[in-house]
């Protein structure tokens, strides 16, 4: 693949965008994986083997990646939106590459993996794999999503018991249930679940007599959030993140 192609399928703008970087020596390529120091390359047209490859523009390291899975720790006061209401956006987080990679379509760049509201925190997944969107959102893949809530007044076992047994939230009929529930203090909840509702976790607490202050997302799948990734911070995920999530 000729390097002006592959800056662009990595978002670093258009083909003439990604060969004017080029020429103007602002790109450099790790010729080999163990290599130290980049080779600088003026030739927008030379051809590289993408797969595994790295390399550096304007001063920052890059590896090549055909599909984008990251995990971003989202702090609070974030909207999981392009067009944000009040909040700042959580794509303000990611390096313009990532918000710019080219898609099929209007949308451009990676994309969140369902929502969190404005004052949740912790895991949040973006890619620009559709498939992989639909599959970690779909309730009929029934991925569990680990939260822990901050509760106004303190637990008790029969509100952990209700939980796990089911809730009716205003909206629908149909019982909702914790796939699993604990109560990891007296005002610290641990949470479960494998669907994903409007305030999902707000309504089913405010249904069991009691109030969520504070809400933050630790688990999907098999993916936990790192203790090492601060809130506002990203990266990519690995072979084994996605194993992990998958498991």
């Amino acid at each position: 693949m000729q390097l002006q192609d592959i800056l662009y399928s990595q978002g670093f703008g258009t083909r003439r965008v990604c060969a004017g970087l080029i020429q103007q020596g602002l790109v450099q390529v790790y010729a080999q994986a163990s290599d130290v120091v980049p080779v600088a390359c003026a030739d927008s047209a030379k051809d590289f083997v993408a797969t595994g490859l790295h390399f550096r523009v304007q001063g920052v390291d890059w590896s090549y990646h055909d599909k984008a899975y990251i995990m971003l720790n989202k702090p609070a006061a974030t909207e999981c939106s392009q067009k944000p209401s009040t909040y700042p956006s959580v794509y303000t987080l990611l390096p313009p590459p990532l918000r710019q990679r080219p898609q099929k379509g209007a949308v451009q760049g990676v994309q969140a993996v369902g929502r969190l509201d404005q004052d949740t925190t912790g895991l949040l997944l973006l890619t620009d794999d559709g498939k992989f969107i639909h599959r970690m959102s779909s309730p009929r893949h029934h991925v569990p999503k680990v939260y822990e809530v901050t509760v106004k007044h303190a637990l008790d076992d029969a509100q952990v018991q209700r939980l796990l047994a089911g809730v009716v939230l205003d909206d629908d009929p149909k019982p909702v249930r914790a796939a699993a529930c604990e109560a990891v203090s007296s005002h610290c909840l641990r949470l479960t679940l494998t669907e994903g509702k409007y305030h999902q976790v707000k309504r089913m607490v405010a249904a069991v007599s009691n109030r969520a202050e504070a809400l933050h997302r630790a688990e999907i799948g098999g993916l936990r959030l790192p203790n090492d990734l601060a809130p506002g911070q990203w990266r990519w995920l690995s072979a084994d993140d996605l194993a992990n999530i998958a498991a």
